[in-house]
């Protein structure tokens, strides 16, 4: 057992590590609770959300609030103002402090084992994917073989491609096949290299999905929640405590999945 912790530290250190060593002039937070405290680092590269929670942090607005609800082997999420003093079995989540901002995706932050990101209402009442940096949740997410990750990608892009297919190749499927009849092979390959041209052009400013090896190594060895990439801002990552979300996430819930036990939150900005 003690070899295998050993090995896991290791991963984890070597997985984080360029976290630690590319933010070490950026502002690190204090999240403390009463099952331990974990330390974060606010990403530079995603200003907006970074200057909107120092600010709430100084005004103490997260201070005395709740982790109130924890989904096994997928997210811890707190800081909702309506979690302050509530009494068991109460419902929380719907504080009237909601602070929408616009969100920041980038390929570079992602939904790995600890990251920290920003909650929002669902895409019907929420097209633009805006922010509620009002709360924010933390990945505890599971580790992820790199099969089931391709599978994850062939689900997003191969619609895509067969929309794209649809719209540029097929009108013009009867055309290509009648100049390669009449051995126009010069023509056949511009119409054909002009089909292709359009269709990647169109995939590569499409949403489509494709792991990075960075987000593979993570995801395969630490493990997090990739579905949930492109979809909720990260903008830090914890680099201390990690233990402690594992502590959180396996309390016993209530049928909202909110802990049992409370879990009470104060955020301080170490440097």
């Amino acid at each position: 057992m003690k070899k295998h912790l050993t090995i896991l530290s290791l991963v984890l250190f070597a997985v984080l590590m360029p976290l630690r060593t590319a933010s070490a002039q950026s502002t690190h937070v204090l999240i403390h609770t009463n099952f331990g405290d974990m330390k974060a680092v606010l990403f530079d590269d995603t200003p907006k959300h970074r200057n909107e929670f120092i600010r709430l942090v100084q005004k103490k607005h997260f201070d005395g609030t709740l982790f109130y609800r924890s989904v096994k082997n997928f997210v811890i999420q707190g800081g909702s103002s309506d979690s302050r003093n509530a009494k068991p079995g109460r419902r929380i989540g719907y504080g009237d402090e909601a602070i929408n901002i616009d969100s920041e995706f980038t390929k570079k932050r992602f939904h790995r084992f600890g990251a920290l990101c920003a909650p929002r209402q669902p895409d019907k009442i929420n097209v633009l994917k805006t922010s509620d940096i009002s709360q924010f949740y933390i990945v505890k997410g599971r580790v992820i073989a790199d099969t089931i990750l391709d599978k994850m990608e062939k689900a997003v892009n191969n619609p895509i491609k067969k929309q794209l297919n649809k719209q540029y190749y097929q009108p013009h499927k009867e055309e290509l096949l009648q100049l390669k009849a009449d051995g126009k092979i010069k023509e056949y390959n511009a119409l054909l290299t002009d089909i292709k041209d359009k269709i990647d052009f169109e995939y590569r400013i499409s949403n489509y999905k494709e792991f990075t090896p960075e987000q593979r190594e993570a995801y395969t060895t630490v493990g997090g929640a990739p579905e949930l990439d492109g979809e909720y801002t990260v903008f830090g990552q914890v680099v201390e405590g990690l233990d402690v979300i594992t502590k959180i996430n396996n309390l016993k819930v209530d049928a909202n999945d909110r802990p049992l036990t409370d879990v009470k939150i104060r955020i301080e900005i170490v440097e």
